[in-house]
């Protein structure tokens, strides 16, 4: 390798750890439920709690960068995920496994928020372009190895190796970083948002935690309540916080464009309907279906899949093409792939009833993805490209969080109202039955059952956890369609190829997944 090229291995090694952290848990999550006696939530929070870090800190991280050295940070981003991902690899329970993934999570976003820079500031011209075409097609493998690799680990070592095999691969990202990497700073006089930080993270924080709570304790409870208070109280303080900044974290103004607000709107709603069901997904396969790990992680990547080939296969072509009609296409495709899956999950279906409509996502994905960042800098002024960059990422990870929140709740609820009305089990142990099914325990509630009733608790099983599976791909087709409508509605513009040149030091360029 060229000597040229060792900083772009250290960036893309550290962006591929971040993104596969996104999906390698879902393959793993029967077996941290059971290892943990986990509970349905638990398995929640430690999915939902590292995009929430992420995108909670992704913007203000980008800050910190410009002020404190992007190479500083980076290192301090890698040391931060490997000893937290240690953390997470020698949790003793299921309060400490979430606490460790929110730290990994705050790693993920100082990585995460200076890729981009330190690629722009150490390459220019054809080697720009060659590296930002490695870095993002990294991108995209990492949705297509995750849950496979998850699936590896899980089956052959033990669920914890899916957070210790980040320790050497950090470690040789640092080494090579400390090398190859020259230290780079954005412009002067550039200052952290910390009021805009702040505001910003409890709402975002208080929003999830009220999202699941009221699915777990009800809409009218205390703490569900005071949670969604606090995040509305937030969110406004957010608003005045950003409104009288001179250096604000989010301008809001960019708001007040339709254009880019849709587009904001297009990456949370792609975020959140494409891909939080498959946490679902895999608890099905294995908890219900019985399928290995590996063999679940292979059942879900048609839609990885298909959706890196597309991306990395399209880009030439959809250069010619509007960006609202490549990204509203794409959101349909998503839309209609989620309510293709809960047509075809029935009680009595197998792993082969989620590959057309996961093919048929991953379509809109690989169409969708590599034009939304693009999009979202056209329709933003070219100072303020770097603020668009993050924003648009900040948002999809929201979506991802927001979405394991939402769906989650309905699909808990669900499980739920078809174990009290089926009168297979007693009314004293359906909470416990339905959560058990739900959290990766069907096995549990069958063999809990009477000889005489196994067949009854196993019907049941399939019968709940394919209506709840049902009822989260219905509620992410329909978001998926309706931010496609409302994006071909609305976003005009040229053909989607590269934005016009940012003033800024921020790269146009962001992955394909995350």
């Amino acid at each position: 390798m060229r000597r040229s090229w060792w900083p772009l291995a250290a960036i893309t090694l550290g962006n591929f750890m971040l993104l596969i952290d996104v999906t390698i848990v879902n393959t793993a999550l029967p077996q941290v439920a059971r290892g943990l006696d986990a509970s349905f939530t638990s398995l929640q929070w430690v999915m939902d709690i590292y995009a929430l870090a992420l995108a909670a800190l992704l913007m203000v991280a980008g800050s910190a960068a410009d002020l404190f050295g992007r190479r500083r940070l980076y290192l301090v981003g890698l040391a931060v995920f490997a000893i937290s991902s240690l953390a997470c690899g020698l949790a003793p329970d299921a309060g400490v496994l979430i606490a460790a993934r929110a730290v990994q999570g705050l790693g993920a976003a100082a990585m995460f928020a200076t890729n981009t820079p330190l690629l722009m500031a150490t390459y220019s011209g054809r080697d720009r372009g060659i590296a930002f075409g490695v870095w993002g097609g990294t991108s995209g493998a990492a949705a297509a190895v995750g849950p496979v690799l998850g699936g590896v680990l899980t089956e052959y070592v033990d669920w914890r190796a899916i957070f210790l095999v980040n320790l050497p691969l950090t470690a040789i990202a640092v080494w090579i970083t400390v090398r190859s990497i020259d230290e780079s700073r954005g412009v002067p006089g550039v200052r952290i948002d910390w009021p805009g930080a702040a505001s910003f993270t409890v709402c975002a924080g208080g929003l999830t935690y009220g999202l699941m709570r009221g699915g777990e304790e009800g809409w009218a409870d205390t703490g569900t309540v005071a949670s969604l208070m606090v995040a509305a109280i937030a969110l406004l303080a957010f608003a005045v916080v950003e409104r009288g900044k001179r250096q604000p974290l989010l301008d809001l103004a960019l708001l007040r464009r339709p254009t880019f607000a849709v587009l904001m709107a297009a990456a949370l709603l792609l975020q959140a309907a494409a891909f939080p069901y498959l946490t679902y997904a895999g608890l099905w396969l294995q908890s219900v279906l019985g399928m290995s790990p590996v063999q679940a992680g292979l059942a879900v990547t048609p839609m990885a899949g298909v959706s890196l080939v597309v991306g990395a296969a399209g880009g030439r072509l959809l250069e010619r093409v509007a960006p609202g009609r490549t990204l509203g296409g794409g959101l349909l495709l998503v839309g209609t792939g989620a309510l293709v899956n809960a047509a075809m999950v029935t009680p009595d279906a197998g792993w082969t009833a989620f590959v057309p409509g996961l093919a048929l996502a991953g379509l809109g994905i690989g169409l969708a993805m590599p034009v939304l960042v693009s999009a979202a800098l056209g329709s933003a002024p070219p100072e303020r490209a770097g603020m668009a960059s993050g924003a648009v990422n900040t948002f999809r990870q929201l979506g991802y969080a927001l979405g394991i929140a939402v769906l989650g709740t309905v699909f808990a609820t669900r499980v739920r109202d078809m174990v009290d009305d089926s009168g297979s089990v007693p009314a004293r142990a359906a909470g416990q039955a339905a959560e058990a099914i739900s959290g990766g325990h069907a096995d549990a509630v069958i063999a809990a059952a009477p000889p005489a009733r196994a067949d009854a608790a196993r019907a049941l099983v399939h019968e709940s956890f394919a209506a709840g599976l049902d009822r989260i791909c219905v509620i992410a087709g329909i978001a998926a369609l309706a931010a496609g409508l409302l994006v071909l509605a609305v976003v005009r513009g040229g053909p989607g190829g590269p934005p016009r040149k940012p003033t800024t030091e921020k790269s146009p360029t962001e992955p394909v997944h995350a």
